[in-house]
């Protein structure tokens, strides 16, 4: 029997199609560069069961079937990313009396590109034209990535079906921070939780009480000391689940190794904790908010040390400025990475519909000294919020600013050493500079001190969308 006297294959052009007998367990790469090559280009369908260039159909029982198209899962996880949008079914006929199977892999066109296939921890990218897979070009993978620039993992497709049952977590956090309302399939289905078929979205199945994928990985750490290359480890505890489990698990992580402390006055005390619950949730909750879940073998990251607790999350502020370190938390403007996570966050009540939650953690911080204040610092690959440890007297110990030296000068102000070493790494704005020596951005700060290290050659000025940015000149100011 042929393959097309039981499939239409008259509509399926030839570079869309691809027929294997079985398999190949020695050369896995040979099949995997087509799967990759079918979601970079326009999609396609593999038939497994059918002998190449005849069409001749091999099959297989119904217990080999299910073995190859479990293989071929397995497979597909452990080599290709992100992982395609994917069909499988099973295709039934008779041969002889016998009931054999095909397996029909429908490979759709991947809306994140380019997608990779690593075999031996070596990447590709392939792509399929005219029938035949091969490596892709410079110019295709750029136009792939322009064109998936803008896609977001939460939004997309998954091929799992929406079951209430499968979501009582999610519904005991929603009543938990809002009595008031229940948590209705309509109002998920209003915000894409799942499509009009009852597919759940990516950033739905996140939220699944049976979720136990990479996605959402934790892990938290406590050092004995101020930093991890030198202290000592005391704990790390390592979590993967949904994600209200999965900041439940940050809370009492923290909650039960912070400090507790106490400040006596006249007629009465005060308690005082590591962190504010109210900052420390906030913090929490932006990380999850805004992690890349595409940053596949990453995790969010949890450090406790003596003077503060740093929260990191994968990737970059999403589409946003890019920070080095800033106290100016309630500046931070950053568009959502995660718009169905955020979502279903604020329908929880707990995420703003706009803006971070920053102002939050200043708030809880309001009445801090400089060497108590939360900062924040960004890279390309993750961001990480600071929060002092309100009873560690003396505030965060600073071992990130450089050691400099430089001539001194006239006129010079008791505030130059530190303002040359802050922007020694990266420019910053007059803002920031004044927040971070603890004095107001006032107009002689500008003329008296900064406009001052400018004229004398020790801070270079650069204006970038109208904005004012110093860097220390390093022509002048050498590391010590």
């Amino acid at each position: 029997m042929l393959l097309d006297e039981i499939v239409n294959v008259s509509q399926i052009e030839d570079m869309n199609l691809e027929c294997k007998a079985r398999l190949n367990r020695e050369d896995t790469e040979g099949w995997l560069k087509t799967i990759a090559g079918f979601s970079n280009a326009e999609g396609g369908v593999l038939f497994v069961g059918v002998e190449d260039k005849s069409n001749k159909l091999i099959g297989f029982n119904r217990k080999d079937a299910d073995s190859e198209r479990n293989f071929f899962n397995n497979q597909v996880n452990e080599h290709i990313f992100p992982r395609p949008q994917i069909r499988i079914s099973f295709i039934q006929y008779e041969n002889r009396k016998t009931e054999l199977f095909i397996i029909r892999i429908d490979v759709f066109e991947s809306a994140i590109k380019p997608v990779i296939l690593k075999i031996k921890g070596i990447p590709a990218i392939y792509m399929r034209r005219e029938g035949f897979t091969n490596g892709a070009t410079y110019e295709e993978i750029i136009n792939m990535s322009i064109k998936s620039h803008n896609t977001q993992f939460d939004i997309l497709d998954s091929d799992i079906k929406y079951s209430r049952a499968d979501f009582s977590k999610l519904i005991s956090f929603h009543k938990e921070h809002n009595p008031e309302y229940e948590l209705t399939d309509k109002a998920l289905r209003s915000m894409g939780f799942f499509t009009g078929d009852k597919i759940l979205k990516n950033g739905a199945y996140l939220f699944s009480d049976n979720y136990d994928g990479t996605k959402t990985e934790v892990q938290c750490s406590v050092f004995s000391g101020f930093n991890k290359g030198s202290e000592r480890v005391v704990t790390v505890n390592r979590f993967k689940g949904n994600i209200t489990d999965s900041i439940d698990f940050m809370m009492q992580f923290i909650k039960q190794r912070m400090n507790h402390s106490f400040i006596k006055h006249s007629d009465s005390r005060e308690n005082i904790d590591s962190y504010p619950e109210r900052a420390l949730f906030e913090g929490i909750i932006n990380a999850v908010a805004h992690r890349d879940y595409f940053l596949d073998g990453t995790q969010i990251q949890v450090d406790m040390f003596r003077d503060r607790l740093e929260i990191s999350s994968p990737g970059s502020f999403y589409q946003g400025d890019k920070l080095g370190k800033t106290y100016e938390l309630s500046n931070i403007i950053s568009k959502r990475r995660n718009d169905l996570v955020c979502a279903v966050l604020v329908k929880c009540n707990v995420m703003e519909a706009a803006g971070t939650g920053f102002d939050k953690i200043i708030q809880e911080y309001s009445g801090a000294d400089q060497n108590h204040k939360p900062y924040i610092f960004s890279s390309s690959d993750h961001f990480t919020l600071v929060l002092p440890d309100l009873t560690y007297l003396d505030g965060i110990r600073d071992d990130s600013l450089p050691s400099i030296e430089f001539v001194p000068f006239s006129n010079g102000s008791n505030h130059d050493e530190k303002i040359l070493a802050f922007c020694y790494k990266n420019a910053k704005r007059a803002s920031e500079i004044a927040s971070f020596i603890g004095v107001s951005d006032s107009s002689y700060f500008r003329r008296n001190i900064l406009e001052n290290l400018v004229s004398q050659g020790y801070l270079q000025m650069e204006k970038l969308s109208g904005v004012s940015y110093y860097k220390t000149n390093r022509e002048n100011v050498r590391l010590s």
